[in-house]
Order: structure tokens, then sequence, then C-alpha cells
């Protein structure tokens, strides 16, 4: 087969599963950010970061620190940047929320996608935000930020909607919505067709052999080579694509990817998240690092706990 067949290939491979995985996040991201511009619009958001103030002050956190970790959870990482900008924050408060909201941001449609691909959804619910709070704090710990008693809140809310404004909420939220269906559309087919390229050029071992011994270092299955190289560039929701694909061919088990899920949940785009918090002036490395290492432990973690369960097992049907 030739480079134009197997271009011609690709492409054909590429229809099917571009367009499921298309269809899928379509169909969990707008409801979810319709859902979020209610909460927002109505000022309940708001309300939940204050009930989350008292666990920002164990990590060493002005309380109004809750309401970036919120923006993070429930949009993305651009709108906690946007309301780190609109605060008076040290440096090592904004190391802490970046780490935080890097390992938990978007965090209702990448929980829904690890759950897709053969993760528990409570399991994933519950690593996230405990593996965002250790972290939080461990980084608290290191950088030694001192909690001001006599800070005080200057985020300020009110419970209810402003009519006057909610008509130009929705025409931004539609016209926000439009750019994200485009964006999906055209970057899912990118990554599948160049996945299904790749695959076709053999390149895709290739990458396998070169890349294995990182996998096994950071205790992930070899054949998710490609897979973490995904991830890495382009984050899970986008890069969820190749995940489904290679699940749904059977590459890798659902148990393999749950595995996966694990490393992918907390440590993903490395390039553009890490990147928006350097432009804020937080250091790279003080952002990529932590949630690479928190990561390869849970990974570690678990296989250990899997490992030692079976062993108890194999004890008990022998004994």
């Amino acid at each position: 087969m030739n480079s134009i067949e197997k271009l011609k290939s690709a492409g054909i491979k590429t229809g099917k599963p571009a367009w499921l995985t298309i269809r899928f996040l379509i169909g969990i991201m707008i409801p979810i950010s319709l859902v979020v511009l209610v909460l927002d619009a109505s000022g309940i958001l708001f309300y939940v970061s204050v009930v989350m103030r008292p666990l920002m002050r164990i990590l060493g956190l002005p309380g109004e620190a809750a309401l970036v970790f919120i923006s993070a959870i429930f949009l993305n990482i651009y709108s906690a940047i946007a309301v780190i900008n609109t605060l008076h924050l040290s440096g090592g408060t904004v190391i802490i929320l970046a780490t935080m909201c890097c390992i938990a941001h978007n965090f209702f449609v990448e929980c829904i996608v690890a759950q897709k691909t053969g993760s528990s959804l409570i399991e994933i619910i519950v690593l996230r935000l405990v593996c965002a709070f250790v972290a939080g704090w461990l980084l608290h710990l290191i950088i030694a930020v001192p909690v001001d008693i006599n800070l005080t809140d200057t985020v300020s809310g009110s419970l209810g909607f402003n009519w006057a404004a909610l008509p130009e909420q929705l025409f931004e939220w539609l016209i926000d919505t439009a750019k994200l269906i485009v964006k999906i559309v055209l970057i899912i087919f990118a990554i599948i067709f160049l996945q299904k390229l790749l695959d076709e050029f053999g390149i895709m071992r290739f990458l396998g052999q070169i890349t294995s011994p990182l996998m096994r270092i950071i205790g992930l299955p070899e054949k998710c080579a490609y897979l973490w190289i995904v991830i890495e560039l382009v984050g899970l929701a986008y890069g969820s694509g190749v995940l489904i694909e290679e699940v749904n061919s059977g590459a890798i088990s659902r148990k393999e990817a749950a595995i996966f899920n694990y490393h992918a949940v907390m440590n993903h785009s490395q390039i553009e998240d890490t990147l928006l918090f350097v432009s804020i002036g937080v250091p790279y490395l003080w952002v990529a690092l932590p949630r690479f290492i928190v990561a390869v432990g849970v990974v570690w973690i678990r296989r250990g706990i899997e490992k030692l369960f079976h062993s108890r097992l194999a004890f008990k049907m022998h004994s």
C-alpha cells in the first residue's frame, strides 16, 4: 500500500470514531455549561465558594481563593485565571491554586470521559478532589505560605438573577458554545485522523517502543504510550477521542484504560494549561511537576493495592 492509499485509508477509518466522540463530548459539554451559566448568574456559585472558605484557610489560602478553585471546577483554567487577576494574591498562594486548578479543572466533563472508558465515576470524582486538596496542603507546607488571620474577603456576591443582564449572558453563552462546537469538531477529527495515519505508517508502534521505558517508570501499560502523548499535548477532553477509540477497538482493555485514567485525570495538557499560569508569573516547574508527581504516585498506589488484594485472594484460595 503506497502513501496515497494509506492516507485514504486513514481518512475512511476516521469518520465513525470521530463522529461518535464529537457527539459524546457535545452531549455532555453543552448541558453542563448551561447549568453552570444558570448557577453563576443566580449567584449560587458564589455561595458555594463561601462554604468552602474555611477549607481554604486550612490550606493556608485566603477565603476568596475558594472562588478561584470553584471557577476551575465548574468552568476551566481561563475562568480561574480571570478570577485570580481580580484578586490581590501572593505568589505562593497562586502556585498552590495553580496546582489545585490543574488537577481538578473542567471537572465534570473529564470525570465523565474517564467513566466512559472504564473508570468508576465516584472513584474518579473522589480521587481528583482529594488529590487536589492534598497537593495544595503539601505545597502549603513546602512553600510555607502564612495564613493572614486579619485578611478580609474582597469578593462579594448576591443570590438571585439579574434579569436585565440575563439576555446578554445567554447571547454570550450561545456564541461561546458555537465556538466550542467548531473547536471540538476540528480538534477531534484532526487527532483521530493523525492516530489512524500514524497507525497506517507503523509510527504508533515506533512511539510505543521509544516511550515504553517512561511508561514502565510511571506505572502505565506500554501500549498507552501514544495516548499519554496525546493527553499531554491536547488534554483529556479533546484526547478522549483517541482513548475511546482505543478501548472500543480492543487495542487496550477497559482495565488498562482505568489505570491510564488515574494518571490522565491528574496530569494532562501540560503545555496549554501550564503556560496559562506561566503567563501570570507562576514558574513552569511549580505547575508541571506537582501534578506529574501526584499522577505517578496514585497509579503506583493503585497498582500496589491491587497486587495486595490479589495476593490475599490467592492466599485464601490456597488455604
